[in-house]
């Protein structure tokens, strides 16, 4: 791989960061739109599903077209399918259509765009990076991410305080063009894919299949995903239940869901930053591990946080824990999924991540509203601490987390 790749990196990550930085100032709108107006753990479920459940029919099928297709194609594809809806909406809001029924269908479309960009930017970075770079890169991506979380929550809330929901969609429209524009024109893959015609018929579920079974003959591959759906499914009171739980307990002011934010976005660009510096433990599985344990914890100790002060240092934390999951995880699969097969392997990864927080939340959400949302992640960190122990004992992971590159 030739010195442009830092280039071509440094491109992708900014048109990728552009696209996502109106599409978060957007979907924090929604959320804390239907938050504040219902305070309904049953309708957040619904929104959770709305945003969720989509990339799980849409997975299979992007898998097969990120192995087969220009994967920059297909992430431009779904960011302009997000934009689309987005320009829709705020004219049907404009209109005054303003009912919560749109804003879930915008989050369906939504998910079904993400469902598709997901594996295909997971895929495509490998063709750019030089697999000893991958860490640095991927914890660098991270603290990028994590800074635009930071920032889309102030910015969002400030809008809502002096503009229309309507006026946020035209900054994700605008965001997306320009990231777009970017990778579209500017970013160059050494390594494009290529699809014999036959190749390019439609036996999707053909190729899905061979996707399946190579994650069986790989059994690191098949624990890895394993651990993830647990992992995600106990997860669910923490990503999606916490903005309730503030209403709930603290007030049900606007800069309250933003602090929350705030605060795990710093945390998490902290952590990034660690991973990228620090690079995580020799063996990826032990930075897996002691994620996960931080995580249980502090989850943990949101639901026994007296003071709100007190909460936001626990959301720091945990913002800093999570990075030290996300990028050996992605690094791992980066590294040691056959190319041929990166695509479909992610999307598995897509469809676990779309599946099991919906699911967490079929069943923490409805709960929520009959039992206080402190004793469910009590209760969900104690699960999440104690799934560190399996993770970190398992043999074929550690052997797997010791090998940088190979099968």
């Amino acid at each position: 791989m030739d010195s442009t790749w830092k280039k071509n990196t440094a491109l992708f990550v900014t048109g990728q960061a552009l696209s996502m930085f109106g599409t978060m100032v957007v979907q924090y709108a929604i959320t804390w739109h239907i938050t504040l107006k219902t305070q309904s753990g049953t309708m957040m479920t619904i929104f959770t599903i709305a945003g969720f459940l989509p990339m799980f029919f849409i997975s299979p099928f992007a898998g097969v077209w990120t192995d087969r297709f220009n994967r920059k194609y297909l992430i431009n594809a779904a960011d302009g399918a997000i934009a689309f809806v987005s320009i829709l909406v705020a004219i049907l809001i404009m209109l005054g259509f303003d009912h919560i029924g749109i804003l879930l269908v915008c989050a369906v479309v939504r998910s079904f765009g993400q469902g598709v960009q997901t594996p295909a930017a997971g895929a495509f970075i490998p063709q750019i990076v030089p697999p000893e770079q991958l860490t640095k890169i991927n914890g660098i991506q991270s603290s990028i991410q994590s800074g635009i979380t930071l920032t889309a929550p102030m910015i969002s809330g400030g809008l809502m305080a002096f503009a229309p929901l309507e006026i946020l969609f035209f900054l994700d429209v605008i965001t997306a063009a320009v990231g777009i524009s970017m990778v579209f024109f500017l970013v160059k893959s050494p390594q494009e894919i290529q699809s014999s015609p036959e190749e390019k018929g439609l036996a999707y579920f053909h190729d899905l299949k061979e996707g399946m079974e190579y994650i069986k003959k790989h059994r690191f591959v098949l624990r890895m995903m394993v651990f993830s759906g647990i992992f995600f499914f106990f997860c669910a009171p923490l990503a999606f239940l916490t903005p309730l739980q503030v209403t709930r307990d603290f007030g049900n002011e606007v800069w309250r869901l933003s602090a929350i934010e705030i605060t795990f976005s710093m945390g998490m660009m902290g952590g990034g930053m660690l991973i990228g510096m620090w690079g995580g433990f020799k063996n990826r599985i032990y930075t897996m591990t002691l994620s996960c344990l931080l995580c249980g914890i502090f989850a943990m100790g949101l639901g026994l946080a007296p003071r709100f002060w007190l909460y936001l240092v626990i959301m720091a934390i945990l913002g800093i824990s999570l990075p030290l999951w996300n990028a050996p995880f992605m690094v791992l699969l980066q590294t040691k999924v056959e190319a041929a097969f990166m695509g479909r392997v992610l999307s598995v990864f897509t469809m676990l991540s779309s599946t099991m927080m919906p699911l967490g939340m079929v069943v923490f959400g409805p709960v929520s509203d009959r039992v206080s949302i402190d004793m469910l992640l009590i209760g969900t960190g104690m699960v999440i601490s104690l799934l560190a122990i399996p993770l970190g004992a398992s043999k074929t992971l550690r052997e797997a987390g010791r090998s940088p590159v190979g099968g």
